[in-house]
């Protein structure tokens, strides 16, 4: 009861979510447009046609019938089932279902490519959208299909297979629940568990997507001018069927989706970070055969371990840092070690983990150790390409790097922090686990080892000496983020509410929290000024303050009402430094934003 709870909740809100922008005119017309009963209309008058009648000369029938119209008398129906909307967001939920556990195997075990479900079902909508624009196509369709017992694939009575070629290329947002139904269903660890889960998901994303149909066809009986444009309609629904396959083909959807904050994941979140939740879902899919041992291995030890064979790399968007940008795979790296580094470029734990990992790559690569990062995104605009690999190059990452926009990787190996560090002997077994920023001194040490095992005679150089700078627990502010999924530490005395608002800094605001001042448009993911003047006031204690910024302006800084200093911002999201060398204590700082600045969180150190 528990995983279908969590999964039916966790597809609702990704029913509702941006993601599902892409699909939805397809839904609203096929499922729903093209369900309405529409009266039949002589196409050159455009009045309904009525009951034609023969009067004669003589009232007998002699003479010349003549055909009148009566507007009142009921005009005849489209032939159209009413149950169309219920089949196609079937066929969505069947398909979805269907290529999601067990598409991967079926494909693997037939030797074909991975993605070649998504280009049929792709070339069916292409097909169906020409038909429904071009009638002719139509009934070529049909003869192609005459051994089919009903010998009808016009697209107007049933919507099954439209709904199936949909689900076949409907790629909901990543989540927990998501990412624990795709490991299951590609390492081909399928229970009853994983069925439940996946199907209550299914069904979840399903309501929202059923209840947009049916308005569509509610809509167009309701409106006159849908009323009159029947085959207008069915163009619409052509013309929507292949802007969604040409959009899938160039990958468009995921552009849109970046364009457009993910305001719902600060509820996905709070339904999926609780250890009930995480115990259920991996009961879903999350521990496999692959990452079932890596609980042998303790966090943070400072001897080596063993965790069974390293988890795959899997699910991942592109590479970069490689020769040509190819995969890597660690079967390929056997008989040298491995450092898997989970990170996100504006994550300042990560920040702070990275010249680590740059000085163990610059300082041993050469000796047999291979640094791999795997870029796992904590916000949308850090599933962006060119926002990872200008992040990379500010940090001098020149080791590979992997892009998990999908966090399949993530949950393949059951991770759960930014950063997390995996290292993996010559023989391709976990011996060491350390999760968030510490550890180094240990985790080199047991890089050395390890290459010394691999390689008896290697001339290992001096330690790296990178100056270990992790906050102690409780010694600084927590994250503090600006954006209204996940805002943390609101200390203005009124509700912190999408949209935009008027707010004033309070009489007395607590200790560790922030406060704005002026009017300000809160999305999910930032907080931008919708007018001049705008003003955060933040209370912290640490020594260094850091702001994720994007847009295009300025903040002007001041700190305990010192002196102030203007920082120009441009471009995508990326971390300033606002102070550092801030003494003991707590400590305010002011930051007045410009219009066309957008501010997504505080970082600490």
């Amino acid at each position: 009861m528990e995983l279908a709870i969590i999964g039916l909740l966790g597809g609702l809100i990704t029913g509702i979510s941006p993601c599902i922008l892409p699909v939805l005119p397809v839904i609203f017309l096929t499922g729903g447009a093209q369900s309405a009963r529409i009266p039949q209309y002589d196409m050159a008058a455009g009045a309904a046609v009525g009951v034609g009648t023969g009067v004669g000369s003589n009232g007998t029938g002699g003479g010349a019938a003549v055909a009148t119209r009566t507007p009142a008398a009921p005009a005849p129906t489209a032939t159209v089932s009413r149950w169309r909307p219920y089949l196609v967001i079937a066929g969505l939920v069947t398909s979805f279902t269907l290529v999601t556990l067990v598409g991967s195997i079926a494909l693997t075990a037939l030797g074909l490519p991975q993605d070649v479900i998504r280009w049929v079902a792709m070339a069916v909508l292409v097909a169906i959208g020409i038909g429904l624009i071009v009638p002719r196509f139509e009934h070529l369709l049909e003869r192609a299909f005459t051994w089919v017992p009903t010998r009808k694939v016009d697209n107007q009575r049933n919507g099954f297979g439209v709904g199936l070629a949909l689900g076949a290329v409907f790629v909901p947002c990543a989540g927990p629940v998501l990412a624990a139904i795709i490991v299951a269903g590609s390492t081909g660890q399928i229970g009853w568990d994983t069925v439940l889960l996946t199907v209550s998901f299914a069904v979840g994303v399903a309501i929202p997507l059923l209840f947009f149909a049916l308005a569509g066809r509610g809509l167009t009986e309701r409106v006159k001018a849908f009323r009159r444009r029947e085959r207008g309609l069915r163009i619409a629904a052509g013309v929507a069927m292949i802007a969604l396959a040409v959009g899938l083909a160039f990958n468009l959807p995921q552009t849109l989706q970046r364009l457009v904050p993910d305001y719902t994941a600060g509820i996905q979140s709070e339904l999926t970070d609780n250890e009930a939740a995480r115990e259920a879902l991996a009961l879903g899919g999350l521990v496999n055969d692959e990452n079932k041992d890596l609980d042998q291995c303790t966090n943070g030890a400072t001897e080596l371990e063993s965790c069974g064979t390293a988890p795959s790399i899997r699910g991942i968007e592109s590479w970069f840092n490689t020769p040509g940008d190819e995969a890597i795979e660690l079967a390929d790296l056997r008989g040298e070690v491995v450092l898997v580094d989970f990170w996100a470029y504006s994550c300042i734990n990560c920040q702070r983990s990275i010249p680590h990992s740059v000085a163990w790559d610059e300082t041993y690569g050469d000796l047999g150790l291979n640094v791999i990062g795997i870029h796992s995104p904590e916000y949308a605009f850090e599933k962006d390409r060119g926002n990872v690999i200008a992040g990379a190059d500010d940090f001098g990452i020149t080791y590979p790097v992997a892009l998990d926009n999908n966090l399949a990787t993530w949950t393949n190996y059951r991770n759960r922090y930014w950063p997390a560090h995996y290292l993996i002997d010559a023989e391709g077994t976990v011996r060491h686990i350390s999760f968030g920023e510490g550890n180094y001194e240990a985790t080199e040490s047991m890089i050395r080892e390890l290459l010394v095992d691999a390689d008896p005679s290697v001339d290992l150089p001096g330690e790296t000496g990178v100056e270990d700078v992790t906050p102690g627990v409780g010694s600084t502010t927590q994250e503090t983020f600006l954006g209204t999924s996940k805002d943390m530490n609101f200390g203005g005395g009124v509700r912190y509410a999408p949209g935009e608002g008027s707010y004033g800094l309070p009489e007395s605001q607590p200790a560790d929290s922030f406060a704005l001042e002026g009017t300000w448009q809160l999305e999910t993911q930032y907080a931008t000024p919708a007018a001049a003047d705008a003003r955060i006031r933040l209370d912290f204690h640490a020594t260094e303050v850091r702001m994720v910024l994007a847009g295009s302006g300025t903040v002007t800084v001041t700190l305990d009402g010192g002196d102030s200093r203007t920082i120009e911002v441009d471009g995508t999201p990326r971390s300033y430094q606002l102070a550092e060398g801030v003494g003991e204590g707590q400590h305010v700082i002011d930051v007045e934003v410009s219009e066309g600045a957008e501010a997504y969180s505080f970082t600490f150190g």
